[in-house]
């Protein structure tokens, strides 16, 4: 029995997740694995932390001739026991698992107001509302002229 080690797609659309596996060669790709030995997510934003390797296992897989796909290969050289960003791995999964920082609650953006400021609005509404009130009073005489005149021209057309 020949043994590989491959990557199994998880994840759901746009969403890759992939675990690392030790299969048979003859198996399909998502098909039945031996063992899990890690996984690489792709959408974790610090690249370093993408990859999550059990570096004893896959040592022990490599030592009994499972063969890596290429792939996987890059991410064994990179991240695995002797890997050249191993200790940046570790050091990204150590960020990773500290806390996120919330800042300190400050002042709200709106702030709610007193009972005089609304009362103070509301007379500045009523203000402007009078004004308008009066205007169209004052006007209407003029749109009947208006009217008037309109009237004039019609009958001068009809004349013509």
């Amino acid at each position: 029995m020949s043994v590989r080690i491959r990557m199994k797609q998880m994840g759901r659309t746009h969403r890759p997740f992939y675990r690392i596996c030790a299969m048979d060669k003859r198996a399909p790709r998502d098909g039945k694995v031996l063992e899990e030995l890690g996984t690489y997510d792709p959408m974790v934003l610090d690249t370093d932390a993408r990859v999550k390797l059990n570096g004893e296992r896959v040592d022990y897989w490599l030592g009994v001739g499972a063969q890596p796909s290429e792939k996987v290969a890059v991410l064994i050289k990179k991240y695995g026991t002797n890997g050249t960003h191993a200790e940046a791995n570790s050091a990204a999964m150590e960020k990773l698992a500290q806390p996120k920082a919330v800042p300190e609650r400050g002042e709200p953006v709106a702030k709610q107001k007193t009972a005089e400021e609304i009362a103070a609005e509301e007379a500045a509404a009523k203000a402007a509302e009078a004004p308008a009130e009066e205007a169209p009073a004052e006007e209407a005489p003029a749109e009947g002229g208006e009217e008037a005149k309109t009237e004039e021209a019609t009958e001068e057309k009809a004349a013509e």
